[in-house]
């Protein structure tokens, strides 16, 4: 394996939308290739035609565009260890099953659905193994002659694996150790079906990995079981030698309770498990997608990084190429790993206040013009400027600046209430008078010539701010009330104060 350039690959069938936990996955090969200077390579499994959904495979390209997760081949990528997608391969793995069928590896099995479905309700938890094979309708029980017969008739068969009984399976995994498992448990897993010509993912994925030089196969915790099979594939097939290295990742589990992670989950706490938007074709069911939810491509990558990995240390921001240079497979968690939503609004507040005022205020400006107001991008960048601490999504900034753009039209019946006291009316058209005669405007001015009236005045600071808060914003909310009236400018500072005395009286 020492001379052998490091490569991985991300599998997805196109069933629907890609689940966090697969992106994950394909983060930790990510990561894994850059850190050994290998390849990542793009592989669509959709050898089960029954569960192929229009879009799937489009939607997974798009939701690793947008984390930026870039793959080194595969499919819409290009490469020489071509075609990618397992549909198009499917003379390559009838070479493959002959070989097998050739060295008596693997054997023909004629059984109907309703012979097995009867043998499943005659025999407790049967399996089709080395123990009942001989029971069955296979090329092991019958007459040569008889099966060539039958498939020369057309009649539909599988190709089953043949494994012996009473083996040690011994699987490495880079992240549990040795595993041991003893073949018995096992049953002579289908590899082919005549029905559609196309092999099962347990074939295809062997013969693909082997042609495509897969050096270390990193996958979820879900295909721990199918390992042994793996290994004894690579055997089967004499490529011990090129056999890759495994690593099975720990699961992503519910937020609360026990088990896995799922969409329901989502549904029920109001967090999205996939990546981008996705709508079912079948049912036009919509569910949201960490894009349209308004998180940051670099902080769903930060926050999954941690789910099931701890780079030993306090630090918790990474950016990719930290990432790239920090991350050990090794320290992957054997256990599963709890899926904390609110940790993943928590990284994207952190990556809110990471990025620019410009960058936030590029995304906050369209929201600014469909609300109807016109602004220009420099003005949204100072109220991005003073109010983006406070928020840890994008969207979530309009409900609390509105009022840096549209002047209330009512106001807040417990801050009146609460604020507004008998002498605010008068209070505040004396500020107004003093706000009247100051020329410069800026933030530092006005506030040294109205804190020394105040205090020139004896009036308690408290009070007049907060009814100078309420004329302004409609709310007792918002950042210093200096930094609002120097956004607003005297005239609609002004205009806003005798509208508000007016009213409230």
């Amino acid at each position: 394996m020492a001379d052998r350039k490091v490569r991985v690959r991300f599998a997805p069938s196109p069933t629907g939308a890609l689940h966090i936990g697969g992106v994950r996955t394909a983060l930790y090969n990510y990561l894994f290739a850059r850190q050994h200077g290998g390849d990542l390579v793009f592989r669509i499994e959709d050898t089960d035609s029954q569960r192929f959904v229009p879009g799937a495979e489009e939607y997974i390209i798009e939701s690793f565009r947008w984390l930026g997760i870039k793959f080194d081949e595969g499919v819409s990528f290009g490469g020489k260890h071509g075609p990618y997608r397992q549909s198009e391969r499917r003379e390559i793995y009838k070479k493959y099953v002959q070989q097998l069928l050739d060295a008596g590896k693997a054997y023909y099995a004629f059984d109907t659905p309703e012979e097995l479905s009867a043998k499943r309700t005659e025999i407790d938890n049967f399996q089709y193994d080395a123990h009942t094979r001989g029971m069955m309708r296979n090329s092991l029980t019958m007459p040569k002659e008889e099966v060539e017969q039958m498939i020369a008739d057309g009649t539909q068969f599988v190709v089953r694996f043949k494994i012996d009984a009473g083996q040690d399976i011994q699987v490495n995994d880079m992240i549990r150790g040795e595993v041991v498992i003893k073949s018995d448990v096992l049953d002579d897993k289908v590899l082919y079906k005549s029905a559609d010509e196309l092999p099962t993912y347990h074939l295809a994925n062997i013969v693909d990995d082997h042609l495509m030089e897969i050096t270390h196969v990193i996958r979820g915790e879900e295909w721990l079981p199918s390992a042994p099979l793996h290994v004894l594939l690579y055997k089967a097939f004499g490529w011990e030698d090129t056999m890759p290295c495994f690593a099975h990742l720990p699961l992503l589990l519910k937020p609360d309770g026990k088990g896995k992670l799922s969409k329901r989950d989502g549904d029920r706490l109001g967090f999205p498990v996939f990546p981008l938007e996705w709508q079912d074709p079948k049912t036009e069911e919509i569910s949201n997608g960490f894009r349209e939810q308004g998180y940051f491509p670099e902080a769903v990558i930060n926050f999954l990084a941690l789910l099931g990995w701890n780079p030993g240390t306090e630090q918790e921001l990474f950016t990719l190429n930290e990432l790239v240079e920090q991350f050990d497979i090794a320290k992957c968690s054997k256990a599963g790993a709890k899926f904390d939503f609110q940790k993943g609004i928590w990284f994207n507040h952190e990556y809110m206040l990471k990025k620019s005022d410009e960058e936030i205020a590029s995304l906050f400006a369209p929201i600014v013009a469909g609300n109807g107001v016109e602004e220009a991008l420099e003005r949204v960048t100072q109220v991005v400027h003073m109010m983006k601490d406070r928020v840890n999504f994008v969207q979530e900034l309009w409900p609390l600046c509105e009022f840096f753009f549209i002047a209330p039209t009512e106001y807040d019946e417990k801050t009146v209430k609460k604020r507004w006291k008998e002498d605010s009316a008068k209070v505040m058209g004396e500020l107004a008078e003093v706000l009247e005669g100051i020329d410069d405007f800026s933030l530092e001015n006005q506030e040294h010539i109205v804190l020394g009236w105040v205090e020139k005045k004896g009036y308690k600071l408290g009070d007049v701010m907060n009814a100078f808060r309420l004329t302004l914003v409609g709310i007792g909310k918002g950042p210093g009330m200096f930094d609002i009236s120097a956004f607003l400018g005297k005239e609609e500072t002004l205009r806003r104060l005798h509208k508000a005395i007016e009213v409230l009286k």
